[in-house]
């Protein structure tokens, strides 16, 4: 799977507006924490207007620049406007009520109807995350602190898309722990000598989702 091409992937699709709500807030939080990926987003955009443009087919509204402002609008210097997507739907990471899955990770939910499971993962510093894969796409997009599997180290602002090829073995960096916002499009699968055991609970959780 080539890293490169699937996150290109989402970042235009996000400026298409094609995205759901899930992958939309996933992707917004992206742009807000990594400079490179919103220049990229940018440049999307001015791509995409562009083609509006020269599509004779597509009717445009005659607007000025004034005619999108008013006097609610936010301003670059206000300090709201610094506030990253997944905080603004969920407040501070710091006061979640997290819900702990087993020792050393935590997750929690947030209030969003969407077909993708999107969640925030918390690992304390060292906890892994047995082997395993996905049915689906698995996204996953650092907030803070950092962890590292087969496949590198992964840090604030970082993402990694998985899809049911990747098998990998999750673990927090040992100073910080991690906090991740992560979207699964199908169940976890798990392997090695618990994974059956593994398998057969993320089974029954699914029925209380």
């Amino acid at each position: 799977m080539n890293g490169t091409v699937v996150k290109n992937q989402l970042i235009f699709d996000f400026a298409s507006g094609t995205l759901g709500p899930a992958k939309s807030l996933f992707a917004s939080t992206y742009l807000f924490l990594n400079t490179k990926a919103a220049s990229l987003n940018n440049t999307f955009e001015d791509m995409l207007g562009d083609n509006l443009l020269e599509n004779k087919d597509i009717p445009v509204s005659n607007f000025k620049y004034t005619d999108c402002l008013n006097q609610n609008a936010i301003k670059k210097d206000n300090p709201k406007s610094m506030v990253s997507p997944i905080t603004k739907l969920v407040g501070p990471l710091n006061n979640i009520n997290w819900k702990q899955i087993y020792k050393g990770f935590s997750e929690y939910v947030p209030s969003l109807k969407d077909e993708d499971d999107l969640k925030l993962i918390k690992m304390e510093p060292g906890a892994s995350v047995p082997h395993h894969s996905h049915g689906g796409k698995e996204y996953i997009l650092v907030l803070s602190g950092s962890f590292c599997d087969e496949y590198g180290t992964y840090s604030k602002g970082d993402i990694q898309i998985n899809d049911q090829n990747i098998k990998h073995t999750p673990i927090a960096c040992k100073e910080n722990g991690c906090i991740c916002l992560t979207i699964t499009e199908k169940d976890v699968i798990f392997f090695g000598r618990y994974g059956s055991f593994l398998n057969l609970f993320t089974f029954i959780r699914s029925f209380f989702k």
